[in-house]
């Protein structure tokens, strides 16, 4: 797990050392930089495969057979590595280094773009090609590692691991990006704030070479054929994946520990490690609780943790301990969004403990139908198919309800052509269409328009069409973000096991009805060990007191959001989603 940067082309980006300084939390075990004509590229270390410097970043190679050299920066896990390196050594390669970088290196100089779709893992990579002059980017299939790209006319192409690396000063804002943030909660790849930066999209990469780059997709999911034919088949065959997902994200030269949050995900995480592992490994588990009791659940995952015999540490954070973290929660802050601070408390905690590296739960909502809005969404479709000429006023009716109410993203579906992603924005959005656009010609004097909510691939449908818009939009615009963001933060490795292609693969051979069964009911028949104090449990979302502890200690902010809005923000997360966007805008200081 790393932060890389650099740039492409004739001039110069910038100061490297200053890129690399920039990078410094995401790599804190070591850093480097490599500079050729036309590149440079830039590195920073956190050691968990390999903890020798010979594993060290940027990484090159000059085999003597090709008269060449090849450079290259990497971010992230590749969990199948010696298995790779294996077939490498059977066509006569011979290794320097015992980690993933230089298996990947080679992979790429043998076999270019083409190696990409073998790789089981996390990964945002640049090589390049120094005698030929071309650079390849790539990122993996799902996002889980970032990777931006700022390009302009003129100026050499430059990447990085995080935004605020490639921004500058004088950024012109991009209307439609923020437009969309103020709609979801969350900036929407490609999209950045800054118009001249561009997220490489999930699953894609990046050809560049003499000044010009062409950008095409990598991963092709494609429908599935359905196999499973029994409930029990469908748990044979989500057992056997999830086994080997975790077995994966279990590889590694220094301790994994695991977020419990008391849920049935971390629990399904948990149990598979202990199962693997062995009843006598050391699991260390990491958990928040509260003295509030009425946001404490941390019961839960201490009575799982003592079920399964692991060493749990609790941070039970007092209000003090919780608004003294918002400071720097807003510093880290890479694009503005309504969430993370969970994340950002429990990373902070793991990396106090000694961890490097974290499985994390995250994912099972998505591929395993856990959300509401497997049940609601459709619901809104069918509703604006049969209200038919009632339509309008069943729309004017809603549009009247109170600022922030989803009866008004409702009456605003009701007034569209009906789409899913609509019908989504019902369930997960956080201002509407019109909402959206004042706030965006408020802050920014420009007017973004309306976007538009286009379709989702012909052969979804129904609870599968809504897992497609869950991983899409929410987990991978958001969840997945925060999650990089806020636990590189303090220099720690966030693994999901869930969110894993292989797994993906595996479990679309098992029909929607089955796989997409209300409550997780195929994860909780492929992982009967979840103890029955989580099976039973109602759906809930992890709750942080966060609200009462930013109104008591940073009540002004607050009140500066409110009065520069146009509209009426009525709910928390409202005035929340302005007043992090004020701060990504530079309208804003944080304390």
């Amino acid at each position: 797990m790393c932060g890389i940067a650099g740039w492409f082309g004739q001039s110069s980006f910038g100061d490297a050392e200053k890129l690399k300084q920039g990078l410094q939390n995401r790599g804190p075990d070591g850093s480097g930089v490599w500079q050729g004509k036309l590149a440079t590229m830039i590195h920073t270390r956190l050691s968990i495969l390999d903890l020798s410097d010979a594993a060290g970043q940027p990484m090159s190679w000059a085999p003597e057979a090709r008269g060449r050299s090849y450079v290259m920066v990497f971010n992230g896990e590749i969990y199948n590595f010696r298995e790779l390196r294996q077939q490498l050594e059977k066509q006569g390669e011979t290794f320097h280094s015992n980690g993933d970088s230089e298996v990947l290196l080679r992979l790429l100089v043998k076999e270019g773009a083409a190696c990409i779709p073998k790789l089981a893992g996390m990964f945002a990579f640049a090589f390049w090609d120094e005698a030929s002059g071309e650079a390849l980017l790539a990122r993996d299939a799902y996002g889980i590692k970032p990777l931006y790209v700022r390009e302009e006319p003129g100026e050499p192409l430059a990447f990085a691991s995080e935004v605020r690396v490639l921004q500058k000063s004088d950024d012109e804002v991009d209307h439609e990006a923020l437009r969309d943030y103020f709609l979801w909660g969350s900036v929407q790849e490609p999209r950045t704030l800054h118009a001249a930066i561009r997220s490489l999209p999930a699953g894609h990469l990046l050809r560049w070479k003499d000044g010009k780059s062409t950008v095409s997709r990598w991963h092709q999911p494609g429908p599935s054929a359905n196999t499973a034919r029994t409930r029990h088949e469908a748990a044979t065959i989500t057992r056997q994946a999830l086994e080997e997902s975790v077995a994966r994200h279990l590889v590694s030269d220094v301790p994994v520990g695991i977020f419990l949050s008391g849920g049935i995900d971390s629990t399904v995480v948990l149990a598979l490690a202990r199962q693997i592992l062995g009843k006598d490994a050391d699991i260390r588990t990491f958990s928040i609780g509260f003295d509030d009791p009425e946001f404490d659940e941390s019961s839960l995952a201490k009575r799982t943790a003592e079920h399964f015999r692991t060493s749990h540490t609790e941070w039970r954070m007092t209000a003090e301990e919780g608004a003294a973290e918002i400071p720097r929660f807003l510093e880290s802050m890479d694009q503005p969004g309504i969430d993370g601070f969970n994340t950002w408390c429990v990373s902070k905690l793991a990396r106090r403990e000694g961890m490097k590296v974290v499985l994390s739960g995250l994912g099972g909502d998505e591929f395993f139908g856990g959300y509401r809005s497997f049940e609601r969404v459709p619901r809104f479709r069918n509703f604006h198919r049969m209200s038919g000429p009632l339509r309008s006023a069943f729309a004017g009716r809603l549009e009247r309800a109170a600022p922030g109410s989803p009866w008004r993203r409702l009456g605003e579906f009701l007034r569209s052509e009906g789409s899913w992603q609509g019908a989504y924005h019902v369930q997960r959005g956080i201002f509407t269409q019109k909402e959206a656009i004042e706030l965006t010609r408020a802050l920014t004097g420009f007017e973004a328009g309306k976007a538009t909510f286009g379709g989702i691939p012909d052969s979804l449908a129904g609870r599968e069409a809504v897992g497609w818009l869950e991983t899409t939009y929410y987990m991978r615009n958001q969840l997945l973000r925060d999650s990089d963001i806020y636990s590189m933060a303090h220099g720690l490795e966030l693994r999901v096991p869930l969110v894993d292609d292989r797994l993906a693969k595996a479990v679309a051979t098992i029909p929607q009805r089955e796989r997409l069964r209300r409550g997780k009911g195929l994860l909780l028949d492929a992982v009967p060990e979840i103890p029955d104090w989580i099976r039973q449990q109602p759906k809930r979302g992890f709750r942080f007191p966060f609200q009462r502890w930013v109104e008591g200690s940073f009540g002004d902010l607050l009140q500066r959001s409110q009065k520069a809005s146009p509209v009426p923000l009525g709910t928390w997360y409202r005035t929340w989603a302005v007043a992090a966007a004020r701060k990504s805008l530079g309208l804003e200081a944080s304390r």
